[in-house]
């Protein structure tokens, strides 16, 4: 005896014609003769599109993200970084190897019982930040409700990447002067949100170590399945072990043909003896 399992559409599924009108992608009146090619050349929606030269292939890729309500943004249309390639370019080679991090951290690291992870490196320049922010999209695309903190203090990035407000954030919290509504969610990524640095204080090193910075991770642990903390450099600040250490574990970044290794050694050991655990090391080739 065989049984036949019936796999129904889901409700809200959308059909990839009707993005494209709402994405503004296609006219109206365009529909028809699309429909039309379709059924004489035998291809799907957005090729025959693209055979009538109504649709470029970027445009086809953006309304196939929007259907499985993947986020993803047109470079010229938002107004974030460039760098945020993992937006921009969800199927780069780049973005490949973003998710390979993503799936080994998943395994080896984040848990209901650890959400944090620091992400270090021992110069400036070496790409920090160009990698919490992408790790950050990534993990967001996969639904994880995702937080970045940037506690650099001293060179924040964040906010610049995310085009968000730094007139007040972390060091404004840990000053006693604001409260976690500092967090900003980003408009165009769901599941994504940032807490700034905020104003740039005259003793960063002081106001990291506070027990209050523990205190806050701990909340915001609660409410976020992923946090990264990105941090200043950590063979010339010295509270980037400590941010290591609250965060229980680091992610070391290296910049190919920058970062020495005598340097990486010298971190991993500044690190280790902070009682944080190595997860992993990351080259930046870009």
């Amino acid at each position: 005896m065989s049984a036949v399992m019936k796999i129904h559409p889901v409700a809200n599924e959308r059909r990839l014609g009707a993005i494209m009108l709402e994405l503004g992608l296609l006219q109206t009146d365009q529909i028809e003769p699309i429909l039309k090619a379709q059924r004489e050349l035998g291809l799907p929606f957005g090729a025959a599109a693209m055979s009538l030269g109504l649709l470029t292939e970027v445009q086809l890729q953006q309304a196939m993200f929007s259907q499985f309500d993947y986020p993803y943004l047109v470079r010229g249309a938002g107004e974030l970084s460039p760098q945020l390639v993992a937006a921009y370019e969800p199927s780069s080679p780049q973005v490949e190897v973003l998710r390979a991090i993503r799936g080994r951290l998943l395994l080896q690291w984040f848990t209901p019982g650890q959400r944090a992870l620091a992400v270090v490196s021992t110069n400036n320049g070496d790409g920090r930040s160009f990698i919490t922010a992408n790790l950050g999209v990534v993990f967001s695309q996969l639904g994880e409700n995702t937080l970045l903190i940037d506690a650099n203090l001293r060179a924040p990035h964040l906010h610049e990447l995310f085009k968000l407000d730094n007139s007040q954030g972390l060091s404004s919290i840990l000053a006693g002067m604001a409260e976690t509504d500092r967090i900003q969610p980003v408009p165009l990524l769901k599941n994504l949100s940032v807490l700034s640095a905020g104003p740039q204080p005259p003793n960063p090193g002081e106001l990291l170590v506070r027990p209050v910075f523990t205190e806050l991770l701990q909340e915001l642990s609660t409410q976020y399945e992923v946090i990264f903390i990105d941090t200043p450099a950590g063979l010339i600040c010295s509270e980037t072990s400590m941010l290591a250490a609250r965060a229980g574990g680091a992610l070391t970044v290296a910049r190919k043909h920058r970062t020495r290794l005598s340097d990486l050694r010298q971190l991993n050991v500044v690190i280790r003896d902070a009682g944080a655990r190595l997860i992993g090391s990351v080259l930046n080739e870009y």
